[in-house]
C-alpha cells in the first residue's frame, strides 16, 4: 500500500530515553520542562520572538479569535480544511467566503474589499500548501479598513517568505504538529505573534484563564500540550531539513516524471518563497480525470486525498456563496503520495499509472 503520507517516527530509542526521564520526574502535563525547551528550540529555528504550544491546530484558531475579541464577520477562504471555517462558527462568528487566486489557490486580495462590511472584524486566510499568502495585500487592506489578520499556517513548517518564517506575518498565525504534518508532535499545535500583550493573553487562554494556582485573568480552555507530545517533537526537530529535503526530491521527482503530460497544472508559489514541500498537489483539467486517476490508483492499493475537497462555501453549515475558482479548484485537485520514506520506485509507479489513466476517456 502507498498511502497519501505516512508519519515520520524517530528512532524508538531516542523517544524512549525522553519518556524514561518523564516517568522518572512523574510531570506529564501543566507546562513541563519539555513543553518549555520545545517552545525556546522552535524560537530559535524558526526566529520566532513570541509562540505558545498547544494540544492541536484546530484549538490555536479559536485561542486566536478569543485572544483578538472578533466578533461579527471574518472573511476567509472557501479553499481549506474544514477546521478554518469550524473554528470560526464555533467563536459564534460569521465566515465571509472570498474567492481564490487561480495560481496560487491562496484568498484573492483583489476580493477582499468588496466583501467588507461594518460588521466585518478580521481576515482569516490560509498558506495553502504551504504556500504564502500575498501577506503584503491583506495587511494593506486590514491596515485601511482596522482589520485584524490570522493566518492558519497549518502547512507552513519550514515556508519562508522574504527571508522570514510565514509564521511571522499577520497579529497573530497558527500552525499544526499533526502527525501527518512535516513537523508533527503527533497531536499538537503552535499560536504565534508578534504581540507581547497578544502573547500573554494567548498564554491563560490556553490553560483556563488561569493567573496562578487560585487567580484567573479570564476565561480560557484546556489546550495545553503535554510532555508526551513535546517529546516527540523534540526528537523530531532535528531531522526537519532531512525531512524536507526528502520531500523536495520526491517532488522533483514527480514533477519530471509528469512533465510532458498537458493535463496537470500545479499551484504557483509565491515569488521570494522557499517552499517546504508540504504536499504534492495536482490540478486535472476536469472532475473526471481525476476520478479516472483515482480508480486507477486505488485499483493499484495507491491512496491519493483529494484535499481540499469540497470547496467550503458548499458545505450546508455554512451560508451559501458562489466561489466559482474554489469550486472549480476543489473538485480537480488531488495531493499525491508524498512522505520522507517514499521510494523512487513509489514515485514512478504512480506517475505511470496517472499517465495510464488520463489516457481513458
Amino acid at each position: 500500500m502507498i498511502p497519501v503520507t505516512k508519519t515520520y517516527l524517530p528512532p524508538l530509542k531516542e523517544y524512549q530515553a525522553y519518556l524514561k526521564k518523564i516517568w522518572e520526574k512523574g510531570w506529564i502535563t501543566n507546562h513541563g520542562v519539555y513543553v518549555n525547551e520545545l517552545e525556546e528550540k522552535l524560537k530559535s529555528h524558526l526566529n520566532i520572538k513570541y509562540l505558545r504550544c498547544l494540544s492541536n491546530g484546530t484549538l490555536a484558531l479559536q485561542i486566536a479569535i478569543k485572544s483578538l475579541e472578533l466578533k461579527g464577520e471574518i472573511i476567509t477562504t472557501p479553499f481549506s480544511y474544514v477546521a478554518t471555517t469550524d473554528a470560526i462558527l464555533w467563536e459564534n462568528c460569521t465566515p465571509v467566503y472570498v474567492d481564490i487566486d487561480p495560481e496560487t489557490l491562496t484568498i484573492d486580495p483583489k476580493k477582499i474589499e468588496a466583501a467588507i462590511t461594518k460588521k466585518t472584524t478580521a481576515i482569516l486566510a490560509t498558506h495553502v500548501y504551504g504556500n504564502p499568502c500575498d501577506v503584503e495585500a491583506i495587511a494593506k487592506i486590514a491596515k485601511k479598513y482596522k482589520l485584524k489578520v490570522i493566518y492558519d499556517a497549518a502547512h507552513s513548517f519550514g515556508s519562508e517568505y522574504k527571508g522570514k518564517s510565514v509564521f511571522s506575518y499577520g497579529d497573530i498565525s497558527i500552525t499544526s504538529f499533526h502527525a501527518t504534518k512535516l513537523f508533527h508532535t503527533v497531536e499538537g499545535g503552535a499560536i504565534f505573534t508578534n504581540s507581547k500583550q497578544l502573547d500573554h493573553k494567548n498564554s491563560y487562554l490556553r490553560n483556563f484563564g488561569h493567573n496562578g494556582p487560585e487567580k484567573f485573568f479570564g476565561i480560557g480552555t484546556n489546550a495545553k500540550m503535554s510532555e508526551v507530545n513535546a517529546a516527540m517533537g523534540l526528537c523530531n526537530l532535528p531531522k526537519v531539513e532531512t525531512i524536507m529535503k526528502a520531500r523536495e526530491q520526491a517532488s522533483k521527482r514527480y514533477m519530471k516524471n509528469l512533465l510532458s503530460i498537458k493535463d496537470i497544472n500545479y499551484p504557483k508559489i509565491r515569488k521570494g518563497t522557499i517552499y517546504n514541500y508540504a504536499y504534492f498537489p495536482v490540478i486535472f483539467n476536469s472532475e473526471k480525470e481525476l476520478l479516472n486517476v483515482i480508480k486507477t490508483l486505488y485499483a493499484n492499493n495507491i491512496f491519493p486525498r483529494r484535499y481540499f475537497y469540497p470547496s467550503l462555501n458548499t458545505l450546508g453549515f455554512s451560508k451559501s456563496q458562489k466561489m466559482p475558482v474554489s469550486e472549480s479548484v476543489s473538485k480537480r485537485v488531488l495531493c499525491l503520495p508524498l512522505f520522507s520514506g517514499i521510494t523512487n520506485k513509489e514515485i514512478d509507479l504512480v506517475s505511470k499509472l496517472i499517465i495510464e489513466a488520463l489516457k481513458i476517456k
